[in-house]
């Protein structure tokens, strides 16, 4: 069983939690993910590591409600524990000096680039990052990718807070100002990914995107998560889940991601309906 030793609301649907996984702690690399099940017979979703501590041996995990088991994930209290927590998973990012580089993210994607910026910096490089969300109240992480960054920049689509817009509008003018940028990493909603390759396409610098498509055992043993990158299937699970996004197929990656979408919103719904009919008091995670 691996405790959750620290809980916390960053907002009205984003929490963060710093998991008890010693092992875990000790090896996981920038860019890498763990899968978590919190009962035995629960559904194993994969979540992107947004930092670590490998004297205290714990891994920190950010995640969105939005479905059945993010919800029921999100009831747990400090002291609660998982049936499973395994990882690190997949390829961990390529950290280089190449100079200048910017990292971008997006919602939740905001915690997953947080270890690949202070890595980055690290090393050397000159990291700007920019971070947005649909609001000022979902802005999360600010403070620790302002200290991991060489300089931040926020936008929120509504204006509320930083700067009214996308980031994709501050990447490209970056871009079109400093011509000493080498790479860009972007992680955050699909449709971000894809307007930041499309941003990047007519500049001379790779883009990294961190694919979180449908995953099941995390081993690429189910293909769930295959992909088609260049003309190639991949499994995302153990070819990624960063990989050129300018070869990566959109409309395929986003039409998979919503194949299940019926289901989900059923699971989801009885979830609700159990709750509302239970009156046994404090639902037993572990059992």
């Amino acid at each position: 069983m691996y405790q959750i030793i620290q809980k916390e609301r960053l907002n009205e649907i984003i929490y963060s939690m710093w998991i008890e996984a010693p092992e875990i702690a000790s090896s996981v690399q920038p860019g890498q993910f763990t899968i978590l099940m919190i009962k035995e017979k629960g559904e194993r979703i994969p979540l992107t590591v947004a930092d670590f501590n490998r004297e205290k041996g714990l891994i920190r995990i950010v995640f969105q409600i939005a479905g059945k088991t993010t919800d029921e994930l999100s009831t747990l209290e400090e002291g609660d524990k998982l049936f499973s927590f395994i990882g690190p998973l997949g390829r961990k990012t390529k950290i280089e000096n190449h100079g200048t580089v910017v990292t971008v993210g997006g919602g939740t994607g905001i915690a997953c680039i947080h270890p690949i910026t202070r890595a980055l910096k690290e090393v050397g490089n000159k990291v700007i990052s920019i971070i947005g969300a649909r609001s000022k109240e979902l802005i999360i992480m600010e403070e620790e990718l302002r200290k991991a960054s060489s300089q931040l920049l926020v936008t929120t689509d509504d204006g509320s807070y930083g700067r009214k817009g996308f980031v994709t509008q501050v990447l490209k003018e970056l871009l079109e100002q400093d011509k000493t940028i080498k790479k860009v990493w972007s992680i955050g909603p699909a449709i971000m990914m894809k307007v930041t390759c499309e941003t990047t396409k007519s500049y001379p610098v790779d883009t990294i995107v961190s694919l979180n498509s449908v995953m099941v055992d995390g081993t690429g043993m189910c293909g769930s998560c295959r992909v088609t990158i260049g003309g190639e299937t991949k499994f995302v699970c153990t070819d990624g889940p960063e990989f050129n996004g300018q070869l990566v197929n959109w409309e395929e990656f986003m039409h998979r991601l919503s194949r299940y979408q019926e289901a989900e919103k059923r699971s989801w719904d009885f979830y609700h309906e159990l709750n509302r009919t239970c009156t046994c008091g404090r639902r037993q995670i572990n059992g």
